[in-house]
């Protein structure tokens, strides 16, 4: 009996946003137990060999291999920033990419969920206690995703993620842990380095 070959992901990670509820500020910059949520999610889709890793926003420094890309204009909202990071992944792109927000301060626990969970048609993502799903806390089919930002309207400039993922076949994975609970404010911050690494 053969056993299917390991699965190949790539990943689109997302650094980009205006954090206007923080000041501004460079929000994925944030340390959470000394380590920024930037290179905590770099880290979490490095170790499952992700490859290529795409990091739509201002580039940092990284002691990992990823590449720096910036929707234009700048601040033009996540669906632009995939659709964006999409273009740069080339012909050799995996079969499935992990597509997070980098203001996740457990994204490590976010990737184990999905991996374990990884089904659907076109993919899964994480829901929170109430059933909504977090789209920005995925793995999708590449496939789909390239074909439904090829649908979207001037490149997805001005468009919630939604757009671009609503109309998939995706399964809603349980998020017990609630791995997917981002950082929106200075107070979700706080709570973040109360936790356990």
């Amino acid at each position: 009996m053969t056993t299917a070959p390991a699965p190949r992901f790539g990943a689109i990670l997302l650094a980009g946003g205006r954090a206007s509820r923080m000041g501004g500020i460079d929000k994925p910059g944030l340390p959470v137990h000394g380590v920024s949520m930037r290179d905590r999610a770099i880290a979490a889709v490095a170790s499952m060999d992700a490859d290529p890793v795409i990091v739509v926003g201002p580039e940092s420094a990284s002691a990992r291999d990823v590449r720096w890309v910036r929707e234009d204009p700048p601040f033009s909202g996540p669906a632009a920033a995939v659709v964006t990071a999409l273009a740069a992944l080339g012909a050799d792109a995996a079969e499935w990419t992990f597509l997070l927000a980098c203001d996740l301060p457990r994204p490590d626990a976010a990737v184990a969920a999905l991996v374990a969970g990884i089904r659907g048609r076109d993919g899964s993502c994480l829901a929170d206690a109430d059933g909504r799903m977090q789209w920005l806390t995925g793995v999708y089919r590449t496939a789909a995703l390239a074909d439904a930002a090829a649908s979207l309207p001037d490149g997805g400039r001005d468009l919630p993620v939604r757009a671009l993922l609503s109309g998939l076949a995706v399964v809603a994975l349980p998020d017990p842990g609630s791995s997917a609970r981002d950082v929106d404010t200075w107070e979700d911050y706080e709570e973040s380095t109360k936790e356990h690494p």
